[in-house]
């Protein structure tokens, strides 16, 4: 196999040209065998095979620095830097990460797990390259959905006026452009990239500067060919920044990329090839079903169908259910996602109610505040996202949503931790700064009935910005007999004894039922409520609780700090309530890739984990 020949960076360079096809088809197989085990982002990768060989074969890594937006389409380069082997642990716990990171090996250059990033760090990398006085290539490779982020027009703005080159690879594989647009622009990029001709342009440009009005007389050329690229090239907005554009280029044809890249190099500034692809190349589900396949579990091979259905809704089914029987009852309740229609459960909304549907791209300051538009307008907006995302729009909550007390409704999907995506997606953080904020109300609920309700709740009855925070996975169904109304502020007592107070949030109710069940076999009384407001906090229910119990344990899958656990702590404080509180959560570290399970009894999240800490405490108080 020649695959097996690549074993350390830099290897294809030793493979033979006409073996490269073979190995970009290795590849594919190979990704496609080991994600249908381990799942991940398959339809990404799959795309970009071709491009990323055509990288490697002109740079030398890891002196060369490529930077991947987002990053879960990096596998290749992965593979092509030696790390084949440990695929087989991908986005495990102590495995391969599926994103690029630095601490795995240096030809990772800028951990990545977001969108639209990639220039703004491949700039600053390039200018230190510059004031350090080196001279290797940087280069950002990053998607067309990338560019509906703000930040890349930002680092573009920024880029145009570099004077030494970064390359910037738009990976497009979305966009459809016809044949003759294609073999036009095909032809102009040839020429432009050929070094007669860019000698020659540059000449002239020398000529006209050094004879009268020779700058007046470049302007009015470069006006001229300017205005005939705008209406021939797709890549006359970049030029117009002042970016060399060259474009499109197959991105399946290793020869021609490898070319146009070597070219790229050698350009004065900033400069964007503009690659062609297709999600899923060369399986057909995938190509089929580019989505289901972003990032996908375990799958058989031969149907592409999940290799274990699904037993039972998930929080996002849960969510997708609700919102479909609010948009009928109330007409001026609107869905938006900043990209992830089916991630959040929205896709059904969508089809349903589609005038009421924005999908805004991947731009979660732009959702938020575009939110608070709608509810100025007199809409009931909700904004579905996942936890990670939404800390990229923090300052237009705090700013847009909550200065003006607006009725919009944040649906945070991902909240806690959500497994092999690893430290770029846990949703570890939201509870800390969320409730930092004045205005807003931040919920959690307990089971599926409570989401459902808290989502009704928000909708009907809040009249400013409410967060509703739920976890990934399956939704949990216990504890079906207790469903007390939602009333803003009000926790809900489960179990009423004494000793032992149990104080938890969200996903950790289920957690404490069970710690609960072994305490109980010990002979303690332990008391269990469900604190579904994070924010407020129930004032009177949490005092009664300090001066009836020995101990006040708080449960939440968040940081400790700033979490759920500090505010009851300040609230006690200055309530003059002495009572001992253990608070249990997550430490203060980003939290690796590997199943949730894993990662929770990692953690000491876990139920047998929080019990021995109770016991402990316990013992250390009353011996």
């Amino acid at each position: 196999m020649v695959l097996e020949k690549i074993n350390q960076p830099n290897d294809i360079k030793k493979i033979p040209r006409e073996e490269l096809p073979v190995l970009a088809q290795e590849i594919r197989s190979f990704l496609i065998e080991k994600l249908s085990v381990t799942g991940g982002h398959l339809a990404s990768n799959l795309g970009v095979i071709e491009m990323t060989m055509a990288l490697h074969l002109i740079l030398t890594f890891p002196g060369d620095k490529v930077v991947w937006d987002v990053g879960h389409q990096s596998y290749t380069h992965k593979i092509l830097t030696g790390r084949r082997e440990g695929f087989d642990s991908l986005r495990k716990l102590g495995g391969l990460s599926g994103f690029p990171k630095r601490e795995e090996s240096a030809c990772d250059v800028f951990d990545t797990g977001h969108s639209s990033t990639s220039i703004s760090a491949a700039l600053g990398i390039a200018q230190a390259r510059d004031l350090a006085g080196d001279d290797y290539t940087v280069a950002a490779v990053i998607g067309d959905g990338s560019f509906t982020g703000g930040m890349v027009y930002e680092a573009l703005n920024n880029a145009s006026r570099m004077e030494t080159n970064l390359i910037i690879i738009l990976n497009d594989n979305g966009m459809s452009i016809s044949e003759n647009v294609g073999g036009l622009s095909s032809y102009l990029s040839t020429l432009r990239t050929n070094d007669a001709y860019t000698s020659l342009k540059r000449a002239a440009e020398d000529v006209l500067r050094h004879s009268g009005g020779g700058e007046a007389a470049i302007r009015r050329i470069r006006g001229m060919k300017n205005n005939l690229k705008s209406m021939l090239i797709p890549g006359s907005f970049f030029e117009q920044l002042g970016i060399t554009y060259f474009g499109p280029i197959d991105g399946y044809n290793i020869d021609r990329m490898v070319t146009v890249f070597q070219n790229a190099r050698k350009v004065r500034g900033a400069v964007v090839v503009h690659v062609l692809t297709k999600k899923g190349r060369g399986y057909s589900p995938a190509e089929r079903m580019p989505a289901r396949f972003h990032g996908t579990g375990p799958f058989e091979i031969e149907t592409g169908l999940p290799a274990k259905k699904k037993e039972k809704a998930d929080w996002s089914d849960i969510f997708s259910t609700v919102m479909c029987k609010e948009g009928k009852r109330t007409p001026n309740l609107c869905a938006v996602t900043a990209a992830m229609p089916d991630g959040t459960g929205l896709k059904r909304f969508s089809g349903k109610y589609p005038d009421r549907f924005f999908d805004v791209g991947i731009a979660e300051e732009h959702a938020v505040t575009f939110s608070a538009g709608l509810a100025v307008g007199g809409m009931i907006p909700v904004f579905a996202v996942y936890s990670s995302f939404l800390q990229r729009a923090f300052d237009q909550i705090v700013h847009d949503v909550c200065l003006q007390n607006l009725h919009v409704v944040f649906a945070i999907d991902r909240g806690g931790l959500v497994g092999a995506d690893g430290e770029t997606h846990q949703g570890i953080f939201d509870l800390s700064y969320l409730t930092m904020i004045p205005n807003i109300c931040v919920l959690a609920p307990k089971n599926k009935w409570e989401l459902a309700d808290m989502l009704k709740w928000a909708v009907r009855k809040a009249d400013g910005p409410v967060a509703i925070r739920y976890p990934r996975g399956s939704a949990y169904d216990g504890l079906a007999e207790f469903r007390a109304p939602v009333r803003y502020g009000k926790w809900e007592i489960l179990y009423d004894e004494s000793d032992i107070c149990l104080l938890a949030v969200g996903s950790m109710v289920e957690t404490a039922l069970n710690v609960r069940t072994l305490l109980k076999k010990e002979g303690a009384n332990c008391s269990l409520i469900n604190c579904r407001f994070i924010k407020p906090l129930d004032g009177e229910v949490l005092r009664k609780a300090a001066q009836e119990h020995d101990l006040l344990v708080t449960l939440e899958e968040n940081v400790e700090n700033g979490g759920f656990g500090s505010q009851v702590l300040a609230y006690l404080n200055d309530c003059g309530e002495g009572v001992p509180v253990e608070r249990i959560a997550l430490p203060d570290a980003y939290i690796e890739a590997g199943s949730v399970d894993l990662l929770k009894k990692e953690t000491a999240l876990d139920v047998e984990s929080v019990y021995k800490r109770i016991r402990t405490r316990m013992i250390g108080l009353f011996g």
